[in-house]
């Protein structure tokens, strides 16, 4: 009797341990790769098995290139060798050369950390032009053409780049000096949200990804309930955009544009919604007066301010509706005390307050004690 119960309580043990050993290796197991980028497709941010990665998939227009980089905390001790550049933060000193990454900075609180700009004219913000002012953001020149001697000199741990359509020769000549260079392209997204997402590569960058998605969070759910808002109304009025910018040809946003899927969310029934590509559409004077003559509403009539200066550019424009009951909406008069206009500065980060601004012109009931932000009805 006591044989078997001495085997009875070997044989628990046996498989005590072989239990314990089959949960460790069920803890120890690779997790996939977790994202945290729900709306945007030029970047991403990985968590991979606690190293974590920032990618970016589009740094500039038709670039095959994807970059990644090692975001490591600068208390970490971690020695280990990575096949990717590492980039430790919180960056403390950084250049930015974009107005869209003005409003994603100080929204984190940042705005202290930009050393440098290039022509800082046209900041809008009035928290950084006061740094500015202040001296202590400095003018490295151009964005196409920085100058890599004062910005060297500035010595910042980062430069947020961006470029059209290849890689900036200044930007490549400062990352061969040394200093972490990452493009970033937010202006290339194609949904408002998935511009407004690049505020978590600000974030990673900063180590303050919980305040980004924070914040990011509050922005999408203030789109998406002006979105449901709009879906309630029965009318449906009809939408012109763009203008004449050279010669006879007509620049307007296509059907896939982001653009016009402010137009879209807002309930709008934008003339050219089913019109092929995701930039604008060049079209003659004649075919935008046929399909547009009519249209309810004139939203962004390009770099106009006034209808004075349409009549100057095209006396034809007066055939518009809209133009006949003063419902034409532009945001080119609401500048900075530099002449900076605002919606080119924060209309990317804050999505919910364009799409608002919008719902406000064509259906104000929706929005009673709205005031507009970024546009003004055209004088």
């Amino acid at each position: 009797m006591m044989k078997r119960t001495q085997n009875a309580i070997l044989l628990l043990l046996i498989l005590f341990t072989f239990s314990c050993k089959k949960e460790i290796v069920k803890v120890t197991k690779s997790t996939p790769n977790k994202s945290t980028i729900k709306y945007a497709k030029g970047f991403d941010i990985i968590d991979d098995n606690g190293v974590k990665r920032l990618i970016i998939k589009t740094a500039y227009q038709n670039s095959k290139e994807v970059f990644e980089y090692e975001i490591r905390s600068k208390d970490s001790n971690k020695t280990v060798v990575s096949k990717n550049e590492v980039v430790e933060v919180p960056i403390r000193k950084i250049v930015v050369t974009s107005t869209t990454h003005i409003p994603m900075v100080e929204l984190l609180n940042e705005e202290t950390s930009i050393v440098g700009f290039p022509y800082s004219k046209y900041v809008s913000s009035e928290k950084t032009r006061v740094l500015i002012d202040e001296g202590k953001i400095t003018e490295i020149g151009r964005e196409n053409s920085l100058n890599t001697e004062i910005l060297l000199d500035l010595q910042p741990e980062l430069v947020v780049g961006y470029s059209v359509s290849a890689a900036d020769n200044s930007l490549t000549t400062i990352k061969k000096a040394g200093i972490n260079v990452i493009y970033n392209g937010d202006w290339l997204e194609e949904t408002p949200l998935g511009k407004a997402e690049w505020i978590k590569f600000f974030g990673v960058l900063f180590d303050k990804e919980k305040q980004a998605d924070s914040i990011f969070k509050v922005i999408e759910t203030n789109y998406i309930d002006a979105k449901k808002l709009a879906e309630k109304s029965m009318k449906n009025p009809t939408i012109l955009s763009g203008a004449i910018m050279s010669k006879d040809i007509w620049n307007l946003p296509a059907g896939a544009s982001f653009v016009a899927q402010f137009l879209k969310d807002a309930n709008l029934n934008y003339l050219w919604k089913n019109s092929e590509g995701k930039g604008s559409l060049s079209l003659s004077f004649e075919s935008v007066f046929d399909k547009g003559k009519d249209a309810d509403y004139w939203i962004a009539p390009g770099y106009f301010s006034s209808k004075e200066q349409l009549l100057k550019s095209n006396p034809l424009y007066a055939k518009f509706k809209s133009f006949n009951t003063d419902n034409i909406y532009t945001p080119s008069t609401k500048k900075g005390k530099t002449g900076g206009v605002i919606y080119y500065e924060l209309g990317s980060t804050r999505p919910d307050l364009v799409l608002k601004d919008i719902i406000k012109i064509t259906n104000p009931d929706l929005l009673p004690n709205y005031k507009l932000i970024f546009f003004e009805k055209m004088k």
